[in-house]
């Protein structure tokens, strides 16, 4: 989710220079042109653009940080610098070596997923398996995975035979689609075109958020293969351009990342007709749209019996799923669901405390994030401050208290809410799923952190208890964000959502391997970093995450990973270990 800018509704003609409607028309027709290119390109000649496109952000990606850096007021030298790495050029070079071995497979005739082993989830789902992908990932992320769970009634055959989407018929191509970029997270516009050209066959003008205009030249930079061939456009502009581009003829779709309230406002307008029109099932934009919107992400920690460097390193996690990016992110992990009959609940509570005190400082740069704060503080006035400024807030819902506002607002800003259910083991974890099954907004992502000895022993429980979770990513003992990062992991809420309820959107992106079908990705992880991992069993040699905002070498290791990624090589390996162990 990002609070863009309002869009004009369809009702309103927006009020714009005329040159400027100009140089729009212009966008679209020459992207009418590259259509048509596009429906000649054959599939390895897709291959090899991929791969003109991966050396391209390559060699930007330094100017893709420092702007990114600078858009944020980061300092220079902050170990904060590495979250620009690796959610940036990181991800999207990821993204395109996946892309470019997905086209290769329908280019040789087999399916993008002939090389993998699906499995089983329950309720006679079918799961794929998307992390590790390869050698270098089993290496570079060990003790890591993610699977892709299928919807049910899906079936193996199906599954291996659909995947390619419309990369399977690369001639039938499907107009200009319009991407209305995220304000937040660097890699999120460029991956989103990549998804409209390679998935659906849809060349792509992207209008950049406001908040992002300073990444017009490094994008330029790095997409200019794609703006070269008529197949990529993009724009700066407010809400009026981007009301003016949603609702022109020559657009055949809509895709946004940001608030469920702009999409409403681009979807159904404003004033006493919504109602009417969305009771009657007319929206007022006439063009589908697909959407990502983010929602209030739950952490679900199960009781257990944890050392006292348990409790400190997972309060750092938790934390971390706060406050990464300064606390604006979709996926912001933002209310902790503990149970009110763990013995270690102070304690934990007391290590939230301690890590939301010594985590670095950050000023606050999106638009509109102290008021955020300051509604939160006004709706529980016991909350919490922390920080030298006091700018990160602890809402700590006890048993009499009304939680519905904090599990009902996104806040988007450095907000961090704990409530409490009764129960242990599985009827704990029961009751917690359907809590925020029921009471919580959105469904882009849920996090659940326990005992590795907990989880084993709920046993089926705890996968029946995943299957019920209606989130489109589920993380355990990791952060969803690693469904983020994961390029054959799809993206975006879980299935259902419709235009008058849309929660945290409809549709997905990401999917690298363009798997057609799926409910939700699961993703899992370590509890405890390298060496005490090891020392408990787990067989897991990685240290502390470098997207952890505690750690302090962060910056040069999200620049190494941005380089393996650029260019893959077991000797790149040593450097970025080296650097991670520094965390």
């Amino acid at each position: 989710m990002t609070t863009t800018e309002p869009t004009v509704p369809a009702t309103a003609v927006p009020t714009l220079d005329v040159s400027i409607r100009g140089d729009l028309d212009s966008a679209i027709s020459q992207l009418s042109e590259g259509e048509s290119r596009w429906a000649k390109m054959t599939v390895p000649a897709r291959v090899s653009l991929l791969s003109q496109v991966h050396a391209s952000v390559a060699a930007a990606a330094d100017q893709w940080v420092d702007a990114a850096t600078r858009a944020k007021n980061l300092d220079p030298d902050s170990p904060f610098v590495g979250e620009e790495w690796i959610s940036g050029p990181y991800v999207v070079l990821s993204s395109l070596l996946a892309l470019q071995h997905t086209l290769g497979a329908i280019a040789s005739g087999t399916s993008p997923i002939a090389d993998k082993k699906l499995g089983t989830a329950p309720g006679g789902r079918v799961s794929v398996p998307v992390l590790p992908a390869n050698a270098y990932e089993a290496l570079l992320l060990h003790g890591f995975s993610a699977e892709v769970w299928m919807k049910p009634g899906t079936s193996v055959d199906s599954v291996r035979s659909s995947a390619g989407l419309g990369a399977r018929t690369p001639t039938e191509t499907n107009g200009v689609g319009l991407v209305l970029g995220a304000g937040n997270i660097t890699g999120i516009p460029p991956l989103d075109v990549l998804y409209e050209l390679i998935a659906h066959n849809r060349v792509a003008l992207l209008k950049l958020n406001p908040v992002m205009d300073r990444m017009l030249a490094p994008y330029s930079a790095a997409f200019k293969p794609l703006i070269d061939l008529g197949l990529l456009r993009i724009v700066t502009g407010a809400g009026d351009v981007g009301s003016y581009l949603a609702n022109h003829p020559g657009i055949s779709h809509v895709h946004i990342t940001g608030s469920a309230a702009t999409h409403d406002l681009i979807v159904w307008g404003t004033g006493p007709g919504v109602a009417d029109r969305k009771a009657s099932g007319t929206p007022l934009l006439k063009k589908p749209i697909t959407s990502e919107l983010g929602g209030v992400a739950p952490i679900i920690v199960l009781p257990g019996a944890w050392s006292q460097a348990d409790l400190k390193y997972q309060a750092e996690h938790v934390v971390t799923q706060r406050l990464h990016n300064g606390g604006y992110n979709c996926i912001a992990g933002q209310i902790v669901v503990l149970s009110s009959q763990w013995p270690q609940r102070k304690a934990f509570l007391a290590e939230l405390r301690s890590a939301l005190t010594r985590t670095p400082d950050r000023a606050p740069w999106y638009p509109g994030s102290d008021v955020r704060v300051d509604s939160a503080s006004t709706s529980y006035p016991g909350a919490e401050r922390f920080g030298s400024s006091g700018g990160r807030l602890l809402v700590d819902i006890h048993a009499n208290d009304d939680a519905s506002t904090i599990l009902t607002t996104e806040y988007f800003s450095p907000v961090l809410g704990v409530i409490e259910l009764p129960g242990t083991g599985q009827e704990f974890l029961d009751t917690a799923v359907d809590t925020v099954n029921r009471d919580f907004v959105g469904t882009l992502g849920a996090n659940i952190i326990g005992l590795p000895s907990t989880i084993k022993q709920l046993g089926a429980g705890f996968e029946n208890a995943l299957a019920r979770l209606d989130y489109g990513t589920i993380a355990v003992n990791t952060w969803t964000a690693l469904g983020f990062l994961t390029p054959g992991a799809p993206w975006g809420a879980f299935p259902g959502h419709t235009l008058d309820n849309v929660q945290s959107g409809i549709g997905v992106v990401h999917n690298a391997l363009l798997l057609d079908g799926t409910e939700k990705t699961i993703a899992r992880g370590p509890f405890r970093p390298f060496p005490r991992s090891a020392l408990h069993g787990e067989f897991a040699l990685f240290p502390k995450p470098p997207w952890f905002v505690t750690a302090r070498s962060a910056k040069k290791t999200g620049r190494l990973l941005a380089g393996f990624a650029a260019a893959p090589s077991w000797f790149k390996m040593p450097a970025i270990f080296i650097s991670a162990f520094r965390a």
